[in-house]
């Protein structure tokens, strides 16, 4: 049960994601970067299959879900709205753009951890992976004074 003393799951893991992310150039790097990441993995995945990106589009808002509902709305839209974006884009195109975004955001990702001093959280915990789009979604939520 949930107490005032007991953080919730989710703000125990964005805190412990946001002690490697509060160099401000990395916390920039990363809201460009991360949804970079999440579009141009879900093209890769598009690329094998569009029932693979929906099928991993699925598990990963399951998992948002039992974290924090705002949350999981929020990264239903990101994620639907990419997904409208990759079914527009011209057959052929899906995956070599998606391998240039996906590669050039990473690189991204690791100079902003240069910047920061620290590695990147996913080396200590996997879950990271999917709790970095919830720290740039928190971003967004904080600016606009919405609850998750």
């Amino acid at each position: 049960m949930h107490t005032a003393s007991t953080p919730r799951a989710i703000d125990d893991l964005l805190a412990r994601y946001g002690e490697s992310h509060r160099n401000p150039v990395n916390e920039l790097i990363h809201i460009v970067c991360i949804p970079a990441i999440v579009f141009s993995l879900l093209g890769i995945l598009w690329a094998v299959h569009p029932a693979v990106a929906l099928l991993v589009v699925a598990g990963a808002l399951a998992y948002y879900v039992t974290l924090s509902r705002p949350f999981a709305l929020g990264m239903g839209v990101m994620a639907g709205a990419m997904l409208v974006l990759l079914a527009m884009l011209p057959d052929g195109t899906v995956l070599p753009t998606s391998i240039g975004v996906f590669v050039a955001a990473w690189i991204g990702q690791f100079i902003g951890h240069h910047i920061e001093g620290k590695k990147p959280s996913f080396f200590d915990d996997l879950r990271f992976l999917l709790i970095g789009p919830l720290f740039v979604l928190s971003i967004l939520y904080r600016r606009i004074r919405v609850a998750w």
